[in-house]
């Protein structure tokens, strides 16, 4: 796994480095060249998880499949630069992290199973907010921009609502971790857990 992540890596350096190279997007020649690259990168990546058993060749495969996906949605930003390409690059390496978390977790069982799921659950929601409150900061600033004072606030406004709308999500998502660690304990004292989990994730 050690090579196709150091190659992968250097792809998308190389990729980066294109793409800010005076702002100018990546050309077609070598959109194509990259992208035969990438495919070619993927099918050795599953290869080496065919020897592999068990949870290891899905965590494999889940890695495997996981770095294919952000180095398109990388190279796909790296051609057609935009504020729904960068969005999409973020949101892909969300999903990728968790479905790979979520293989990882496999390997637990019981509560420290649940809670391995549900931490991954909120470290995805949390980074997928992240993403979305980038994303409509940014778009309500463009269309702001060289406009009125009312325009510059209404952008604000925009990207306020965007990152409350993310805080709560976060929140519950990480009220359900909390929630579920307490699930080892029982009686009064799982009650108190729970309660004091809603305290602090302002479940109330």
């Amino acid at each position: 796994m050690t090579s196709f992540k150091l190659t992968l890596a250097a792809s998308l350096v190389f990729l980066a480095g294109a793409a800010n190279a005076a702002d100018t997007p990546l050309s077609k020649a070598d959109y194509n060249v990259h992208k035969t690259a990438i495919a070619t990168q993927y099918t050795a990546d599953k290869a080496a998880c065919k020897p592999m058993a068990g949870n290891t060749k899905d965590i494999c495969m889940a890695q495997a499949k996981g770095h294919h996906k952000v180095a398109m949605a990388e190279l796909e930003a790296s051609h057609k630069p935009s504020t729904a390409h960068s969005y999409d690059v973020r949101m892909t390496k969300a999903s990728t992290a968790y479905d790979i978390a979520k293989e990882k977790c496999d390997d637990l069982a019981g509560n420290p199973k649940d809670v391995c799921r549900k931490q991954a659950k909120s470290d995805r929601v949390a980074a997928e907010a992240s993403a979305k409150v980038s994303e409509v900061t940014t778009d309500a600033n463009a269309t702001a921009a060289g406009k009125t004072r009312d325009a510059n606030a209404e952008a604000q406004k925009a990207g306020n609502e965007a990152r409350k709308d993310a805080s709560a999500n976060e929140r519950e998502a990480a009220y359900a971790v909390a929630k579920e660690k307490c699930d080892v304990l029982a009686g009064p004292t799982k009650d108190a857990c729970v309660q004091d989990a809603k305290v602090k994730y302002g479940q109330q």
